[in-house]
């Protein structure tokens, strides 16, 4: 197909747009109404990313967990660390919010201080009976001191559940319903009711209120993703508008450019849209990342008109030759960078799936609209004047260009040695890369929230659900004597690990049976004797109470149970490790192994596998993103050494980035291993660029290699610093996120893209020409089947090419 992109091919197309503009921007702005109207089914996720294929083995359990036991994700804590709560006033107030929360549609129910209840022997009966730790209101300061000594001292089954014996935190369990966890509803409630709430109480009691879970961070996070994408559209037109500006030195050019890319904006949340897709930390990068791309090429556009109406004042003849010069190196250099997003089509991963989709359709639309668009406003512009010209005119960055040229010409060993040592210091640095699978690493460590997980985290050992789950392979398996002994030596090696908080699980509602039957005494607090067991059990089977309590712990049927238990925020490395061994004692306790199938699972495991699977991919997509921009340069150039050549000054980038992640300590994680294909996608273009250039000038210098090198250099050499410049900048504005990850992303796709502007202008060249004869001849620079840059046919100096 791509011998259409011919000069006769273009010809026809700058035709087409000139003799039909009131046409085309009939059906431009159609086109963006129709966008504009997909805006409605545009919607902010209200999960977190997930980053494993349904069908993956680790999703599949997960999935059976929650159809067992329903969603683990519906918990919202409040927690309070002060000596002051314990006091008359502020402690029924504390009961009168949860009693508060109570009330509102979307809560299931509200587990707090005032709704503890002991399990009491009923002789009489012989069941337990629930009594309540506080009866109605606490009236005074000795009912506090029993309360605090019942808590704290006697019922160990309540110990970092509600509270923190040590250190005296306290905490309330709020349950919304399972049905609204994944819809806007949560995120209604969290952010219009809880937290007015909330605040209403810290004021009033002067005390401070912490707020955790996972819909509470969900929600929480998300909004700060919304918030974001206005700074970045806003940054990015106005970082990218000034430095187009400060080259042009044109408000009417820069406007047209902002025109444009707004335009693309729209389309871009309008492809969202319009393929029912949720805007995730991903998505919400990609229209910034259209402004950062197309500004470039309106710079390309707009310059190459201004210098063509400068050559020959002749306005239809300039834009004609705008389309038919600039529009196939436009669309190969487009081309290439959507390739770079496309390759994350080819991940098994939904998350990276939508956003490649998303971003590779949304480059090429900017593209087209660049092409249309720019052309067609300027034919009903009035002829430039002469101060919109001057910039052609400029002699400051021809210095910058003769150190290039003098370094190419001197420094070509310099060069060498430079780059080899920095591939050698790059892969050392390489193998100090650290993979993270963290939950909240990337989470905006400056918010209230953050601060309220680390909180929790301290207080009660962890924060991310970690599930093991035990199917004991016939009904009412679970409370078997032998079952809860195996349960409770897995409890203890949990008890073992440092980073794994209490355990909880039926065992411990067994074991408060027990404390219940001989009257509340804690040192009973343990597994009944098989003797015990049978007339415990007969109590706890006539105890509605029990059932209730039971449920949480173990399914209908009695053939599965779960142990629940929670896990600090720790490196994937230290996750897997501790996985692993735990695991394998797991199965060494439960045996016949025949007997039990057990399952770990759970969200902090899911992310970690995820993140995992998505390192791989992500290796896989870059090195499918540098085969197929091969296999495209391939086509182009017809040339196998000139593949080898163009690969060595973009792929050396990315060494350099990745050693320096190493060296800064940078993990890769989901955002950080999105820099490489995207960088290599957009770097790759400035070696089209001045490739293209080299060939045309050998056959017009009669191969002259030196003479080609130097003419190519300087005359791409300018077009690569300006675009390198935008890009530069573009990217940088994402380092204003409050998100770890997006601020590393931008940070190193900028260093990226400047590393890369410096290779292909002086490890580029500096290879041509140590390569000499071996690369410039007629059989390896063949007629290539796509003419980027057409033959000039007038004499004509393009300072942007």
């Amino acid at each position: 197909m791509f011998k259409l992109f011919t000069k006769d091919f273009w010809e026809i197309v700058a035709r087409f747009i000139l003799r039909n503009k009131i046409g085309i921007l009939v059906m431009i702005i159609l086109t963006t109404v129709f966008f504009s109207y997909q805006w409605k089914n545009m919607r902010f996720t209200y999960t977190e990313a997930n980053m494993l294929p349904d069908d993956h083995e680790v999703n599949i359990k997960y999935n059976e967990f929650l159809n067992i036991f329903g969603e683990e994700g519906n918990l919202i804590i409040l927690g309070v660390k002060d000596s002051t709560l314990f006091s008359v006033e502020k402690l029924n107030a504390w009961n009168r919010l949860s009693e508060e929360l109570k009330t509102y549609d979307e809560v299931e129910t509200v587990v707090s201080i005032n709704d503890l209840q002991k399990l009491v022997k009923n002789s009489d009966a012989e069941k337990f009976d629930l009594v309540p730790f506080i009866k109605d209101s606490i009236t005074s300061l000795a009912q506090i001191d029993k309360l605090q000594d019942e808590l704290f001292n006697q019922y160990p089954f309540y110990d970092n559940f509600l509270f923190n014996t040590e250190t005296r935190t306290i905490r309330t369990a709020i349950y919304i319903k399972k049905e609204i966890v994944n819809t806007s509803a949560r995120k209604d409630f969290i952010m219009l009711s809880l937290e007015d709430k909330i605040k209403d109480f810290e004021s009033t009691y002067d005390l401070d209120v912490r707020v955790s879970g996972m819909p509470y961070i969900r929600t929480l996070n998300s909004q700060n993703i919304v918030d974001e994408i206005g700074l970045f559209i806003g940054l990015a037109l106005g970082v990218t508008s000034l430095i187009f500006f400060l080259f042009f030195r044109s408000f009417r050019a820069t406007f047209i450019s902002l025109i444009v890319v707004c335009i693309g904006v729209m389309w871009t949340f309008g492809i969202i849209g319009l393929l029912n897709y949720e805007i995730t930390v991903l998505t919400a990068l990609i229209p910034p990342l259209i402004i950062v791309i197309g500004i470039p090429n309106c710079i390309f556009l707009i310059n190459k008109y201004q210098h063509e109406v400068k050559l020959h004042g002749n306005k239809v003849k300039s834009l004609q030759r705008v389309i038919t010069k600039v529009g196939n190196a436009t669309l190969m250099t487009n081309v290439t960078t959507a390739c770079g997003f496309a390759t994350f089509i080819l991940t098994e991963s939904k998350l990276l799936k939508e956003f490649g989709i998303v971003a590779s359709l949304s480059i090429l639309a900017i593209f087209i609209l660049c092409l249309f668009v720019i052309p067609i406003i300027y034919t009903f512009l009035p002829y430039p004047q002469e101060r919109h010209l001057e910039h052609l005119n400029k002699r400051w960055i021809g210095g910058f260009v003769n150190w290039i040229e003098r370094m190419v010409r001197d420094q070509k060993i310099a060069i060498f040695i430079t780059s080899f040592v920095l591939i050698v210091l790059s892969i050392i640095g390489m193998h100090r890369i650290e993979i993270s699978g963290s939950l909240i690493e990337d989470m905006p460590k400056e918010e209230a929230f953050f601060k309220d997980i680390r909180f929790f985290e301290e207080e009660f050992d962890g924060i991310m659900p970690l599930e093991i789950m035990i199917d004991t392979k016939r009904k009412k398996g679970v409370m078997k004597l032998s079952t809860l002994k195996k349960m409770e030596e897995v409890e203890n090696l949990i008890d073992e690990i440092p980073e794994l908080s209490r355990p909880i699980s039926v065992v411990s509602l067994v074991k408060y049976s027990k404390q219940a039957y001989y009257n509340g005494n804690p040192k009973y607090y343990q597994l009944p004797t098989s003797q015990e067991n049978t007339f415990i059990l007969s109590y706890a089977k006539n105890s509605t109470s029990d059932v209730d309590l039971l449920k949480n712990f173990v399914d209908s049927t009695g053939q599965y149970a779960r142990i629940t238990t929670f896990m600090k925020d720790i490196g994937t490395d230290k996750m897997e490790r501790i996985e692993e061994d735990l695991q394998n004692k797991i199965n060494k306790v439960f045996q016949p192994a025949d007997r039990y199938n057990i399952t770990m699972t759970g969200k902090a495991l899911v992310f970690q596998k995820g993140t995992k699977y998505l390192v791989k991919n992500l290796a896989i997509s870059l090195s499918l993103a540098i085969i197929l921009i091969s296999l495209f340069m391939a086509y182009m150039f017809r040339s196998f050494k000139m593949i080898l050549v163009s690969l060595v000054p973009n792929v050396l980038p990315l060494v350099i980035t990745a050693g320096l992640m190493g060296y800064l300590g940078v993990p890769i994680k989901p955002s950080t291993i999105l820099v490489f294909s995207i960088a290599f996608g957009i770097s790759v273009d400035d070696t089209i660029h001045f490739l293209a250039k080299y060939r045309q000038e050998l056959q017009a210098n009669h191969w002259k290699i030196r003479k080609s090198v130097f003419r190519a250099l300087r005359e791409t050499g300018v077009s690569m610093f300006y675009t390198s410049i935008v890009l530069f900048f573009g990217f940088i504005v994402f380092t204003t996120s409050s998100f770890g990850g997006t601020k590393a992303l931008g940070a190193l796709v900028s260093a990226t893209l400047l590393f890369a502007m410096l290779s292909n202008l002086l490890l580029l060249p500096s290879l041509l020409l140590s390569l000499e004869r071996s690369i410039a001849n007629k059989e390896v620079m063949r007629e290539p089947a796509i003419n980027i840059i057409p033959e000039e046919d007038d004499s004509e100096d393009n300072s942007i090419s």
